[in-house]
């Protein structure tokens, strides 16, 4: 059968609403953890030391109240309570106005549930002790940091996450090239400053890659990889971005720069400017890191938690939430899609806990050495089309039978009846469709008829260093997800209750 089933698929429904303090909700065996040769892994006794190294750590942080991050933050803190401090670098007008966002859109937001019962009434002041607010900006010289506080970041931080970035497929050029491509620039060039730095950690995607069949390995985009004069191709699309914004009338600014992302992405293969201006941040940091130790995280389509801190947690319609939700409400009878490929899709805590154990890795006992040498080991795609693929025809089976389950209801108060999920051509769409469904036609074919599956053979190597008790507390293996229990109790449940507020869900 295509569904695994796993011990978590068993348990009472109410475990959905359980916190998960220790990870014991993983659906990881807890026991007989064997190497593929059948004898006991060695290093699964020892692990890697995930909690040893971020204690007592400096973390800074970019994209901070971003989904990401904020699952990322919160991990660390329930977990790993020792971290010492965790700079999050935030947009705002002054410090007042960044701690203001910190507390709305972080401390306070539900995904902080678990240690706000942890803690009770000395929450606020945990994590305040650990969280700094710090004011600045990817699109601006030095991160756009006051000069005394990046003084002190410089001095002090032992690791870099750089999660920021704009994830619209089709942003405007300039402001893709500027956050996604610059940007990374700009957080080389700081990270290049930091004393005590052990590690830069830079987030990008798995779509970075312009292939779109077979197995995509995680290849460097170093020594000319795809391109051979990385920098001067950059140099020359920023300079075309420029030269729009001078031509352009400003009622039509907006339009041709997305329209010219668009197309320069795919002058040179990439299917949009999210994945054309990520491809190039990676060239920046793989052409400009020269001694700086650096790994690259390549996530494909994050969607909601699996288990921690509870399932289904999501903030924002992600990628395949849009169209499952109008077909739940019965305004969309199906979509252009290939009934046959894997969509590539990945937990957001499972993203998390795998980028905890990386930056461990390479941050802490593992020599750094080989990050430097030209090799591919600093790179990993954390993906699940390979390991445990989800097949297009059986996820929107799933989609039916939770939206069978659980009703979404018209505006007379009465279920709404959908029937079986209609695939359709992506040409008939184009030709039939109202504007708006040829433009997310458009939009969408380079995903929903996407070939290839991202191989995660380093995340799987990763895996088998973790010790026990490392892996029931950072479980991240992608083969033990049971996408049924999933899709159909999980995902969907948590989109319809955190992004459409529904109430009445079973």
């Amino acid at each position: 059968m295509f569904f695994r089933l796993d011990q978590s698929s068993k348990k009472d429904s109410s475990a959905l609403h359980l916190c998960a303090y220790n990870g014991k909700n993983s659906g990881v065996l807890e026991k007989g953890l064997v190497s593929l040769n059948g004898a006991l892994n060695s290093k699964v006794h020892e692990g890697i030391g995930i909690i040893d190294f971020f204690s007592g750590k400096k973390i800074l942080i970019t994209g901070a109240t971003g989904f990401l991050a904020k699952v990322l933050v919160e991990k660390i803190l329930r977990t790993i309570p020792e971290v010492d401090k965790i700079f999050l670098l935030i947009k705002a007008r002054d410090k007042e106005a960044a701690m203001e966002r910190l507390m709305n859109e972080i401390v306070g937001t539900e995904l902080f549930k678990c240690l706000r019962e942890k803690h009770g009434t000395s929450y606020e002041r945990f994590v305040l002790a650990k969280l700094v607010p710090v004011v600045g900006n990817m699109r601006e010289t030095n991160l756009g940091i006051k000069e005394d506080v990046a003084n002190l970041i410089e001095k002090e931080v032992d690791v870099i996450i750089n999660s920021a970035a704009t994830t619209t497929f089709d942003e405007r050029f300039d402001v893709a090239l500027d956050i996604n491509t610059r940007g990374a620039a700009r957080i080389v060039n700081f990270a290049k400053k930091c004393k005590k730095l052990k590690l830069y950690v830079h987030v990008s995607t798995a779509y970075a890659s312009r292939r779109s069949e077979g197995k995509i390995i995680e290849e460097s985009f170093g020594k000319g990889h795809y391109v051979a004069n990385s920098a001067g191709m950059i140099e020359a699309e920023i300079k075309l971005a420029s030269e729009m914004i001078e031509s352009s009338k400003e009622n039509e600014r907006d339009r041709n720069l997305k329209d010219l992302g668009m197309s320069r992405a795919q002058n040179y293969g990439w299917p949009n400017t999210y994945a054309f201006t990520k491809a190039m941040g990676e060239m920046v940091v793989e052409d400009t890191k020269g001694q700086l130790p650096v790994i690259i995280l390549r996530p494909s389509i994050i969607e909601s938690t699996l288990n921690e801190p509870f399932p289904g947690w999501i903030e924002g319609n992600r990628m395949m939430d849009p169209v499952m939700l109008l077909y739940g409400k019965g305004k969309l009878p199906g979509f252009f899609l290939s009934p046959e490929i894997a969509l590539d899709v990945v937990p957001a805590d499972i993203v998390v806990n795998s980028t905890l154990a990386a930056i461990a890795k390479h941050g802490g006992k593992e020599s750094k050495l080989e990050d430097n040498n030209g090799s591919d080991d600093h790179v990993y795609q954390i993906t699940s089309s390979v390991a445990n693929p989800l097949i297009t025809r059986h996820l929107l089976d799933l989609v039916y039978q939770h939206f069978n389950l659980n009703p979404c209801f018209d505006r007379e108060g009465n279920p709404v009846q959908i029937s079986a999920f209609k695939f359709f051509d992506f040409e008939l769409i184009r030709r039939k469709s109202i504007e708006y469904f040829k433009y997310m036609a458009n939009l969408y074919q380079p995903y929903t008829f996407f070939h290839g599956r991202f191989d995660n053979n380093k995340m799987a190597k990763l895996w088998e260093c973790l010790s026990e008790e490392e892996r029931k507390e950072f479980g991240f293996d992608v083969s033990s997800i049971d996408w049924k229990d999933y899709i159909v109790r999980k995902h969907f449940h948590g989109v319809r209750k955190h992004v459409m507020k529904e109430t009445a869900l079973k």
